[in-house]
């Protein structure tokens, strides 16, 4: 009982701070909409949110709750939704934050001036900052891995090639370049990544940008983590196998479908997890029961620590859980090789993990916000 009251506390906590963050951006009020979209089944909670709404448009904010009573498509079925509102026509940009996101109040100011003369810019995608990194052991760790992902690969990513996988949350969409990429689809468990790459294909170019942080949180048990990263890694591998027909025959240049397929999907969403798979679960193990295999030091000690070495390198103060995070790392290894191998052939336990409730993000979101503004 009490462990199910400090829940509740914690989610009205999160989704007041959230709605009281984006009702203070820093924009004039006559070109700004607020949607919450609430898509809880408690109906206390619904009462609260709606209220919590109420009392912002008192204040003067524009403001919309929205609740669906057929929740179909979860997450992109709540986006899909709401972007068919007649309103939305008189809005050019869509900014999302899930209900634990809390952009600073000059989020806007720092991301809509770079469609400005851009009309090829369909996505600006904001950096990430986690409030509670520092919380445990778990936090800890993925923290290491989500630094390399924004500071290494988004950075390259958005400065050489102008495409990534939207991050789901914290950036703005230009509304033409959602429409035009077909709006939000329910096919997979990565409804972001998916019109991402459906955008991508279209030719629209995305922009990340390091400096503009917006506050969220990390899943701080291990449970948790372990449910985020099934869906995370099954979902790539859904949707490689449902857009590899449309990556060969689409417009783009060349060497943009190759970056596509073989560094975007099979690399760092297929190669990479099999070949941890296959070291640490596989290889290893078999050199520790059968002493006639002799493995090079190299194999066994220095690609290991060489790999992990470069993860933590964006994160300097995490160098102390350096061998924590390679020993975090190898236990990780066999569920990502399994949502991987789900996802790719549309194996029973790829979908169940939607079908379990998980893709309310890590037990957070109930509901998903949108920002509609024009320029």
């Amino acid at each position: 009982m009490q462990y199910a009251m400090k829940e509740d506390l914690l989610g009205i906590l999160v989704y007041e701070q959230s709605i009281s963050a984006v009702c203070q951006l820093d924009w004039p009020k006559n070109r700004f909409l607020v949607q919450v979209l609430d898509d809880s089944d408690v109906e206390s909670l619904q009462n609260l949110i709606r209220n919590e709404v109420f009392s912002w448009k008192q204040k003067g904010v524009n403001i919309i709750y929205r609740h669906r009573f057929i929740r179909t498509g979860y997450k992109a079925g709540n986006l899909q939704s709401a972007m068919g509102c007649d309103y939305v026509k008189d809005y050019e940009f869509v900014a999302i934050f899930d209900s634990d996101f809390q952009p600073n109040p000059d989020f806007l100011k720092l991301t809509i001036p770079h469609f400005k003369g851009n009309p090829e810019v369909g996505l600006v995608q904001a950096h990430w900052s986690f409030v509670n990194k520092g919380e445990n052991l778990i936090a800890r760790l993925q923290n290491v891995n989500l630094c390399f992902h924004f500071e290494v690969e988004r950075q390259f990513n958005g400065m050489f090639i102008n495409f990534f996988g939207f991050n789901g949350t914290a950036g703005v969409w230009r509304i033409k370049a959602l429409e035009e990429s077909g709006g939000w689809f329910e096919r997979t468990t990565v409804e972001d990544m998916d019109i991402a790459v459906r955008a991508h294909l279209n030719g629209w170019k995305f922009i990340f940008l390091n400096d503009v942080r917006v506050l969220c949180e990390l899943p701080e048990s291990y449970e948790a983590y372990k449910k985020q990263q099934h869906r995370w890694h099954s979902g790539p591998m859904q949707l490689f196998r449902l857009c590899l027909p449309a990556i060969l025959t689409s417009k783009i240049p060349m060497w943009k479908k190759a970056n596509m397929i073989f560094l975007f999907f099979l690399l760092r969403k297929l190669i990479l997890p099999f070949y941890s798979f296959t070291l640490f679960c596989v290889i290893l193990p078999l050199a520790m029961f059968i002493p006639e295999a002799e493995l090079p030091l190299w194999v066994v000690c220095y690609v290991p620590v060489f790999m992990s070495f470069l993860n933590v390198l964006p994160s300097p103060k995490s160098f102390p859980f350096l061998i924590p995070y390679l020993l975090f790392e190898n236990t990780m290894s066999g569920t990502k090789f399994n949502a991987m191998v789900s996802g790719l052939f549309q194996l029973g336990s790829g979908y169940s993990v939607i079908n379990s409730g998980v893709m309310k993000d890590c037990e957070m979101p109930f509901f998903a916000r949108h920002i509609l503004s024009s320029l």
